[in-house]
């Protein structure tokens, strides 16, 4: 699973819009605006389609390792 805060820092270095995650997702504007303002906590599959995309445009997702999760592109 990703958090809120590592979907927006990974948006941020992909210089994408939310609309741009949904379309790359197949999620709602509505279900990743929610998520990433903590308001909802959306279903696994609409987690999952989330992650997928912004792996697949390079994003790696670090664990919380002593230091908290994180996010950082591909080289």
């Amino acid at each position: 699973m990703i958090t809120p805060d590592q979907s927006r820092a990974a948006r941020a270095l992909l210089r994408w819009s939310i609309p741009d995650l949904a379309k790359a997702s197949r999620v709602s504007i509505s279900t990743i605006n929610g998520f990433e303002l903590e308001r909802r906590s959306p279903i696994p599959a609409n987690i999952t389609a989330i992650k997928a995309a912004l792996e697949a445009a390079g994003v790696m997702f670090i664990p919380a390792n002593g230091g908290g999760p994180g996010v950082r592109l591909k080289q």
